[in-house]
């Protein structure tokens, strides 16, 4: 029988080293945020992680041990038949639940009576955490970003795409919170992760870059959507060397209707959204662009949001919050289009004119 405690902090820096990270927390636990790679072999399943708790508040702990214990050896068979069976005398996994307490200690010691060889991390998921946000701060100090900074439209995402297609390093926050960081930036069926499964997807990112190579990122606010970015990381990105990308605002309407094109084709939805900018332009205001939007003058609600909304809060927040904003060098595709956005790119990657 092999059993072994690791701490978090040794846990994150060998997660290679396992053949499979098994989280043995209920299913709803699981996609709050979880272990990268990690395969969920509940324990207890949501329901029965109710009951049981429900049973040991208002019954008796020793009551709730005992059903909890047939429900979860019963799972655990479930798991080893439909999962283990196959499994070769070498096979090593690495098992947690939320404080690396009973429900993976249950499974981990059945595992390693049958003769793998099982690691269990120290505190569960919850010391993972507590380990991953301070190697959030220590990666981020390793790291030299290169901010794309330019006014709504002014394709920051298509550029950033660009260079991760170019081979650069991109930490594109906005994909990874399914939102385009604005009032209007909801994306629709999308719906955001929770806010531990952010950070957990910002790390994924961090670990894997080069420290000798620069990153490049967009000039987000604090917040993205719902979600807020690591004060780590923020601050860095904030103290960091930027790009200013630059279009006609004729090539900015055009882009936002191509990558906002659904609330052209729902504008109940368009006009609801432009509801909470009442607070910032006034009831008048608001009421005349949803007006233009209801009478299908998208290019024209679009042009007047960022003349009057977009570009001067925008504006205002980068010479306020990134101090090397003013030293930024320009960036001017020719237009819009992905091949544009691709000679730029080459042009930042390699240092020189993408050839004729």
């Amino acid at each position: 029988m092999s059993l072994t405690p690791l701490g978090a902090a040794e846990v994150i820096a060998r997660l290679a080293d396992f053949d499979a990270i098994i989280d043995a927390r209920s299913e709803a636990e699981y996609l709050e945020d979880h272990l990268p790679g990690a395969i969920n072999w509940p324990t207890l399943n949501n329901a029965e992680r109710i009951e049981i708790g429900t049973l040991y508040k208002q019954v008796n702990p020793f009551e709730a041990r005992k059903r909890g214990a047939a429900k979860a050896a019963r799972n655990i068979a479930a798991h080893i038949e439909r999962e283990v069976i196959d499994k070769p005398r070498g096979w090593q996994p690495l098992a947690y639940c939320w404080r690396g307490g009973q429900r993976s200690g249950s499974l981990a010691l059945i595992l390693s009576q049958i003769g793998f060889r099982v690691t269990l991390v120290e505190g569960g998921y919850k010391a993972f955490r507590a380990a991953l946000v301070q190697d959030i701060v220590a990666r981020v100090s390793g790291l030299s970003f290169r901010v794309i900074c330019g006014p709504t439209g002014s394709g920051k995402t298509r550029l950033l795409q660009a260079l991760a297609a170019q081979g650069a390093q991109v930490l594109d926050l906005e994909a990874l919170a399914n939102h385009r960081s604005s009032v209007l930036g909801a994306m629709p069926g999308l719906a955001q992760p929770t806010q531990k499964r952010f950070d957990t997807l910002i790390w994924e990112r961090l670990r894997s870059f080069d420290a000798a190579r620069p990153v490049f990122v967009e000039s987000e606010s604090k917040k993205v959507g719902n979600l807020s970015v690591p004060t780590a990381l923020i601050e860095a990105m904030r103290a960091s060397p930027c790009l200013n990308l630059q279009l006609t605002n004729a090539e900015r309407v055009a882009l936002l209707l191509e990558d906002y094109d659904y609330l052209t084709r729902d504008v109940a939805y368009f006009c609801d959204r432009l509801s909470a900018l009442v607070v910032l332009r006034g009831r008048a205001v608001v009421e005349h662009w949803q007006a233009q939007a209801r009478a299908g003058e998208f290019a024209e609600v679009v042009l007047e949001l960022l003349q009057q909304h977009y570009d001067p809060a925008y504006l205002q927040s980068m010479q306020r919050n990134f101090v090397q904003f003013g030293q930024a060098e320009h960036l001017k595709p020719a237009d819009r289009s992905a091949a544009a956005m691709a000679k730029l790119a080459h042009q930042l990657v390699s240092g020189k004119p993408e050839p004729a």
